[in-house]
């Protein structure tokens, strides 16, 4: 008897089943207004990409992090002589951010019961914890995930040790998301499919080149052509 396949599908979350980086653009913008009178916005924002990458060992991935971040950069800006009162407004707009309702994509509610039953679906998210729990309550999609993995990092070995353990190794299973950098090039290399789910907003530390040669690589406009890849494959 000829072996599916495909038995096990993982998906991202932010920005692949809910909305996330419009809420840290906007954000970032309001960090940007409170130091308009120290630097230019451009300054602003690439002091702000430097702190986060130098922090990601330090903090990891999510909003906690990023509001240390925007912290660190308003001190660097001002070469120490940010005032409390922006300290405290920064720590404000951070808690808003952690506030915002979770907004669902087109074709994800659809997709997901489309393929429950009939594949293990795993969510492989990174990120901190309690902002990612709290986004996958209020998104109503828990229930169709067979497993819920929120990771660290996301890595070629991530994904072997998830399909490993939910499925039937990375070999029979694809990862699905809108970041090359974290979703799909660790996933090819470690034997999975990989489909990329373009967002029109991704972080810059996420862009890296398409992996077009890939055998195992795919490239979809939306969630809802999922199925007709997944019906590819045989």
């Amino acid at each position: 008897m000829t072996q599916r396949p495909l038995t096990t599908i993982g998906f991202d979350a932010d920005d692949t089943l809910w909305q996330n980086e419009q809420f840290y653009r906007l954000t970032e913008r309001q960090f940007i207004e409170l130091l308009a009178d120290y630097a230019e916005s451009e300054n602003i924002s690439q002091g702000l990409l430097e702190a986060e990458k130098r922090n990601l060992h330090h903090y990891g991935f999510g909003i906690k992090g990023f509001t240390l971040s925007m912290i660190e950069t308003a001190i660097e800006i001002t070469k120490g002589e940010v005032p409390t009162t922006v300290i405290a407004q920064i720590l404000d707009i951070g808690r808003d951010l952690l506030a915002h309702p979770v907004e669902t994509l087109p074709n994800v509610r659809q997709t997901l019961e489309a393929l429950t039953g009939s594949y293990l679906l795993v969510l492989i998210t990174k990120g901190d914890l309690f902002d990612q729990e709290r986004k996958l309550a209020q998104s109503g999609l828990g229930d169709l995930f067979d497993a819920i993995e929120i990771v660290s990092d996301k890595n070629a070995s991530t994904y072997r040790r998830i399909f490993s353990k939910v499925g039937d190794g990375p070999e029979r299973a694809m990862m699905v998301g809108n970041s090359l950098k974290s979703d799909i090039v660790p996933a090819l290399a470690a034997g999975s499919y990989g489909v990329f789910v373009p967002h029109e907003l991704t972080w810059a530390f996420e862009h890296v080149a398409e992996p077009t040669e890939a055998p195992r690589f795919r490239k979809i406009e939306h969630l809802g052509e999922l199925r007709g890849v997944i019906d590819g494959l045989g």
